[in-house]
């Protein structure tokens, strides 16, 4: 298990000790989007939703996410978060919406799944707000395109 910070000596998971590690200034940025017909996607730019505004209850989910990762996520640590913003943007040619993440902390780790959780978080509210009228809309793209602070350092994700 060489290499795996979440393993032990033994391949036993455990929860890394960021104990000695120094704080600092981290950012992480994450995407994804959520595909959808031309109709759905009319319903939520238009505000005519039956549930309401989807996107502005997309994007509080997100953060919510992004707050609750330790508890979703087993070998998380629970972090300070300064900063969790959204962007949701209609996208005619996907058709559906991109969504954006960005998570900050100053903290001993990184906030990569934070970012990574919100984006989720935020594609699966667009769902679960319009599964009324489209079952079959598809999550995806979700990955890591940026994320600086750390031992590691930045990384940029074309």
């Amino acid at each position: 298990m060489a290499g795996l910070s979440h393993f032990d000596a033994d391949g036993q998971a455990h929860m890394v000790d960021v104990s000695d590690k120094p704080v600092t200034a981290r950012t992480a940025i994450a995407e994804g989007y959520i595909k959808m017909s031309t109709d759905t996607l009319a319903l939520i730019a238009e505000g005519r939703a039956e549930k309401g505004d989807v996107l502005g209850i997309a994007r509080i989910a997100g953060i919510t996410g992004a707050k609750k990762t330790a508890d979703l996520i087993p070998l998380c640590h629970p972090l300070p978060i300064t900063k969790v913003a959204l962007d949701l943007v209609i996208d005619p040619q996907l058709p559906g919406v991109r969504i954006t993440a960005t998570v900050k902390t100053g903290g001993q780790t990184g906030v990569e799944m934070e970012a990574l959780t919100a984006v989720s978080t935020a594609a699966l509210t667009v769902y679960d707000m319009v599964k009324a009228v489209q079952k079959d809309m598809k999550i995806g793209g979700v990955r890591l395109t940026f994320k600086d602070g750390g031992k590691s350092g930045r990384f940029t994700n074309p």
